[in-house]
Formats: structure tokens, sequence, C-alpha cells
């Protein structure tokens, strides 16, 4: 599975070792950056992010910033794209078992790197559920495109 990783400067050291514990499990990793802490602006990392996902260019992303709050924000401005905010494991089950989310942000600030990459695993290990999560979801596709 390819997955493509962003973050911000608030985000950089837990990206990095996001990007680690998913080379050592066997992904093939895309890093959009950014590679160090000198302050920059979290969209333009979670835009080129989001883009690979939405094209197919990759299966999954993950974006860290401070919170997690703006990335997940610019992210979900793509259309296709279901972007997560989680900081704990019932979370990350949930929103791939019930929203099929194709993208995953935390917040470097909020949770420690060990919880964080618990939740890396447990988001990519679960699996959709469909049934009447699909039909959900159909709606929501329905509403991005009536938004053109």
């Amino acid at each position: 599975m390819k997955i493509v990783v962003g973050a911000d400067h608030g985000g950089f050291q837990l990206k990095e070792e996001i990007k680690q514990h998913l080379l050592k499990q066997g992904y093939e990793v895309v890093d959009v950056g950014t590679d160090g802490t000198l302050s920059v602006d979290y969209p333009d990392y979670a835009h080129p992010a989001a883009e690979m996902v939405a094209r197919g260019e990759a299966e999954r992303g993950i974006l860290v910033c401070g919170t997690g709050i703006g990335m997940s924000i610019t992210a979900n401005k793509v259309k296709g794209i279901r972007c997560a905010l989680v900081h704990d494991c019932f979370t990350a089950e949930a929103t791939r078992q019930h929203n099929d989310s194709n993208m995953l942000a935390m917040g470097a600030r909020v949770i420690g790197s060990g919880l964080a990459l618990k939740i890396v695993d447990i988001w990519l290990g679960t699996e959709f559920e469909g049934g009447r999560h699909q039909r959900r979801l159909d709606k929501i596709t329905q509403l991005e495109t009536e938004q053109g």
C-alpha cells in the first residue's frame, strides 16, 4: 500500500516517526514535506497530499500539524477526500469502519508518538464495513457532485 505523509513545522517530528514506522512495516511512503521545523503553512502540504489520494496516486494519507485541525480542514476541501481528525484508538477504528476515511490527521501537540503510532496501526488495519455506511457515503459523494 502506498501512503502519502505530510506535515507542517508543528507536526514535522511526529511525521518523521510515523514515516519510519510505516517503512519498517513495508509500506511505500511518499513524503510531501515539510522537511524541517521552520514555520510553514499547513495548506501547502495538506493539499498536495490530498490531491495524491484523490487521484489514486496513493491509497491513503496521513497528515500532522500542531492540532491536526488545519490539516483536516484543508484535506477535506478536495473532492473525494474523507480526512478524519483522530486522537484516540476508538475513533481511528470507527472512522475506517463507518466513514471509509482515506486520510488521517493528528495533532502532534495533542498526542504523543506512542499513541499516534497505535492510531496509525489501527487505522490502517481496519476495513470499511459497507452496508448502511455505504448509503451515507453515497450521500456525501452526491453533495460533492452537486457543489461541483
